[in-house]
């Protein structure tokens, strides 16, 4: 995969750069696609589908280049269709998932092909395109940095069905030393974020998405929120204490998602010789205590919460203790400024696993929380909705169609998603059955006036040993 390059202050390139850097961002996540599918599998390993939840490989790698040249090619340079009968085939909305292998879709081969030729289009037409500032679709390359992001995401997307796979693992692990040793441990396990207003959302991010506008305040009393990710063995700890079996940690929909479901434990574990193991892209490896879990649902990490005597954190509040800098009163992009630096989060699938708890100290909030950008999506108690003055743009699909309480809003991106496609305001959503993806959590709860508002009743047996 090409080296991560600086997203940076984009709207601040003149509009020469700014072609420049989208060409490069363009090159690189093509790259990424490439080796998570034809550079590394071939036959029915792309054709084929491993869950009703996933598409098959191929269908992904041509839907990338299909909603490339709708918005890059006819939208942003005005031209004609390439392949307008294969459009249907491509339209996310129009077959679900589980319908898409029955699709005359296009083989590995000609997806490639014609993927290719749409992007060297794109690069022949860049140098004309003008970024008007009165249209809001080119203004500051925004069009661009949409398509450069949809494809990072589908490439997470493949990374979920990589990790469905059976059979020899197809990815590399990277070398042992990219790996971030944690930070000494602060004897810390929670941090107060102080009541007060905090800017919410952005209004002038120039990639930022329709739902995470327009920055509004948002007022918020006290609460204290973790400073680390739950880790492995804090969730075994729930595991072992019976957290599964016990109704009193469980919403009403959350039990019966336990009954109906059969699972006791995150997904890809098993439990061997009285060790708990996981499967992670073809390897089968005893659970790491320190890593944050992954792949969990929402009623799994709202349980725990509720055992923990904590609870999930609004989405308000993930970003005030993300996003706000009480020094200065302003919300930044990232936890740690506003530019994206090398070595601050695991970001951008330089691993296949998050890395532990206390990891990436340089990457800490204002308020000296952790890891909130990268290693793991967060769950948060919040239903997915748009913020006051909403406006759709470029297309409902993108967000306002899936408004409403179905969806709970997931924070802060995973190892496996790039830095271009994560901020600070981004947000993320999905079922809360969903456990596919890389999706952990960290506890909130409640400021007291005059003290802490009381300690975990299982504080002790949550812990690291």
């Amino acid at each position: 995969m090409a080296p991560l390059s600086s997203p940076g202050p984009i709207a601040e390139h003149d509009e020469d750069a700014l072609k420049d850097l989208i060409a490069e961002e363009l090159g690189g996540v093509r790259a990424r696609s490439f080796g998570l599918t034809t550079d590394v599998l071939d036959g029915d390993d792309l054709t084929s589908q491993v869950s009703p939840l996933m598409s098959p490989l191929v269908w992904d790698l041509a839907h990338v280049g299909n909603y490339e040249e709708l918005w890059l090619l006819r939208a942003a340079a005005g031209a004609d269709p390439m392949r307008p009968e294969i459009d249907g085939l491509y339209d996310a909305f129009e077959h679900p998932r589980a319908e898409r292998p029955s699709l005359p879709l296009l083989p590995p081969d000609e997806a490639r092909a014609y993927i290719g030729t749409v992007r060297a289009k794109v690069l022949d037409a860049l140098p004309s395109v003008r970024f008007d500032t009165a249209d809001p679709l080119t203004s500051g390359g925004f069009v661009y940095g949409m398509v450069v992001q949809h494809e990072h995401m589908h490439d997470e997307t493949m990374l979920a069905t990589h990790q469905l796979r059976k059979g020899a693992p197809a990815l590399l692990d990277p070398v042992a030393e990219a790996l971030q040793k944690p930070a000494a441990a602060s004897g810390a396990d929670e941090v107060l974020i102080p009541a007060g207003p905090f800017e919410m959302g952005t209004s002038d991010e120039p990639w930022a998405y329709d739902n995470e506008r327009p920055g509004h305040m948002v007022d918020l009393p006290a609460y204290y929120i973790d400073v680390e990710p739950v880790t492995n063995a804090a969730y075994l700890a729930f595991m072992e204490a019976g957290g599964y079996d016990d109704p009193r940690w469980w919403t009403s929909a959350g039990w019966e998602w336990r009954n109906t479901s059969g699972k006791r434990a995150p997904a890809f574990w098993s439990r061997e010789g009285g060790q708990w193991l996981r499967r992670r892209f073809g390897r089968t490896e005893p659970v790491p205590p320190r890593e944050p879990v992954q792949h969990v649902c929402w009623y799994e990490a709202d349980a725990y919460a509720r055992w923990a005597g904590k609870r999930l954190p609004t989405e308000a509040e993930w970003e005030k203790a993300a996003r706000w800098d009480p020094a200065v009163q302003r919300s930044r992009k990232f936890p740690w400024g506003d530019v994206y630096e090398e070595g601050r989060a695991n970001l951008g699938q330089r691993l296949l696993r998050p890395s532990d708890a206390g990891s990436y100290a340089s990457g800490a909030s204002a308020y000296g929380v952790r890891q909130l950008i990268g290693d793991v999506w967060e769950w948060t108690s919040s239903d997915f909705h748009g913020y006051p003055g909403f406006r759709s743009f470029p297309y409902k699909e993108y967000s306002e169609v899936f408004f409403g309480p179905d969806y709970k809003v997931l924070r802060g991106g995973s190892w496996a998603t790039h830095p271009l496609a994560i901020r600070g305001s981004f947000r993320n959503w999905d079922y809360p059955i969903r456990r596919q993806i890389f999706s952990g959590f960290r506890c909130a709860r409640s400021a007291v006036a005059g003290g802490r508002g009381g300690s975990s009743p299982h504080r002790a047996q949550a812990g690291e040993s």
